[in-house]
């Protein structure tokens, strides 16, 4: 029953997210290690704010102990980011996460990542799920906790300060300083609010904090930064007259921002901003790398400078990997995750929010000054996007329809190309696209288009709307 998407494996709580699969996946893991003979070298194990989070981590962490794998666990709730770093850093062979990220609170899930602190890749989590099948039940192993701590097989740390130090390392804390920036933050009841604030405070910022309580229901909203989950967040950056609002997704690894007008910037511009601001202020020389369903601007921030952008498939495996072969110096996707050459292998939203505040300082304008400043150079683009759920039987309709019988819709724009790279994805010759494709973390069916107007693009998603039979 475990089968890993593409941000892991994820599950409703006491449905397959269940203590026998969790510990199930620490065996397969096991058997894996001791295959490939890295199992002396240990795991390193975090868990975020979700219900059974924590509990889920111990259960792994006994099994490990079982197969004299010595289990390094967190012993705090912290950010995805911070165990892809201690991975990376300490030179593990794998790591793991308790966490279903950005998913409603219902789900819990698990996330591994691979030498380097990077998402295992499909190859890799295949071979879990084969090391899974061969499993039994009579197969699974575990020692006490208390008994696996006296013996060192589970060994307790937590090791934020390095983390935070590697970031505050990387960013330009004496401009912040200077500019004495004031920030809202929204964790969405998440687990950035530590890091974040310890940053920005430590940057002399003045900080305004929302939403940070321990609560395993999000406040009764999906802990993702949207439009519609962070209007508390706009409103709190107008009545405190802020620089910017930050908010991160449940486990810190995407980000969400407001800028000083109140207005919502689109996970895509934010990468359009970051990438515009390391190429123009910063001096960096290198390519961008974005999934299939991530805004074409960064294509024309690129051309503007002389450099190049990368198509990758959704997943940020993907983004990470490429980086790595291109040298890219920055890479995301249109779901708020992205990263930075030099940083860590993986979407990190708490360094993102750290380089939005470098940005701030360091250009002396407001974001939305710097966004304008962009569109003048380099034009203008303009996305709709929408989701639907579906039943089983209508995903089976619509897989045959977009990628077996490769159909598409009447549409009214000249086509350049189609790809099947990852879901079905229409170049327009006009510069625009539309893509759909099935989410490889929730039941839902995304279809994302960006064209040289508003109109252009909401009228694409409609004949789309209509052509898979998704009228609401």
């Amino acid at each position: 029953m475990i089968k890993f998407g593409t941000g892991g494996w994820r599950a409703v709580i006491g449905d397959e997210f269940t203590r026998a699969n969790i510990q199930l996946m620490a065996k397969a893991l096991s058997d894996k290690m001791k295959a490939e003979q890295v199992a002396d070298k240990g795991i390193v194990i975090g868990y975020d704010r979700r219900f059974l989070a924590k509990e889920a981590m111990q259960w792994a962490g006994r099994v490990f102990a079982a197969e004299g794998i010595t289990a390094y666990l967190i012993n705090k709730s912290s950010p995805t980011p911070l165990i892809m770093f201690y991975t990376m850093q300490h030179d593990f062979p794998y790591g793991m996460m308790v966490t279903a990220s950005h998913n409603p609170a219902i789900y819990n899930g698990i996330k591994v990542f691979t030498a380097g602190g990077r998402d295992a890749n499909e190859e890799q989590t295949k071979d879990i799920e084969e090391y899974i099948e061969k499993i039994s039940a009579d197969d699974v192993k575990e020692i006490e906790y208390e008994d696996a701590l006296e013996k060192g097989l589970i060994k307790e740390i937590y090791p934020l300060n390095e983390y935070l130090d590697n970031i505050i390392s990387a960013i330009n804390m004496e401009a912040i300083r200077e500019r004495g920036l004031k920030v809202v933050l929204d964790p969405l009841y998440g687990v950035s609010e530590t890091s974040l604030s310890t940053i920005l405070h430590t940057a002399r910022c003045e900080v305004i904090t929302i939403h940070d309580r321990h609560d395993t229901l999000f406040g009764g909203k999906l802990p993702s930064p949207s439009v519609s989950t962070l209007r508390p967040l706009q409103n709190a950056v107008l009545d405190y007259r802020a620089d910017i609002g930050i908010a991160t997704d449940g486990d810190a690894d995407r980000i969400g921002v407001i800028d000083d007008t109140g207005r919502f910037l689109h996970p895509n511009d934010i990468l359009v901003l970051l990438y515009y601001y390391l190429v123009k202020y910063k001096g960096w020389e290198g390519p961008v790398v974005r999934n299939i369903a991530t805004t074409h601007m960064l294509d024309k921030v690129a051309e503007r400078f002389g450099q190049k952008c990368y198509e990758v498939p959704v997943g940020f495996k993907h983004i990470s990997s490429k980086m790595n072969a291109t040298g890219a110096i920055i890479g995301g996707e249109s779901s708020g995750g992205l990263t930075v050459r030099g940083h860590i292998h993986g979407k990190d939203g708490i360094y993102a929010a750290a380089l939005l505040a470098e940005m701030i300082a360091v250009t002396g304008k407001k974001l939305s000054d710097i966004y304008r400043e962009i569109e003048l150079e380099c034009g203008y683009i303009f996305m709709d996007e929408r989701d639907y759920k579906f039943t089983q039987e209508k995903k089976e309709q619509m897989h045959k329809l977009l990628m077996e019988d490769k159909q598409l819709p009447e549409l009214p724009f000249e086509v350049e190309k189609v790809s099947y790279l990852d879901g079905s994805k229409v170049y327009f010759k006009n510069g625009g696209w539309v893509v759909g494709r099935f989410s490889g973390t929730e039941p839902l069916i995304r279809v994302f288009c960006e064209m040289p107007t508003l109109e252009e693009a909401k009228a694409v998603c409609d004949i789309y709307e209509k052509f898979l039979g998704l009228e609401q």
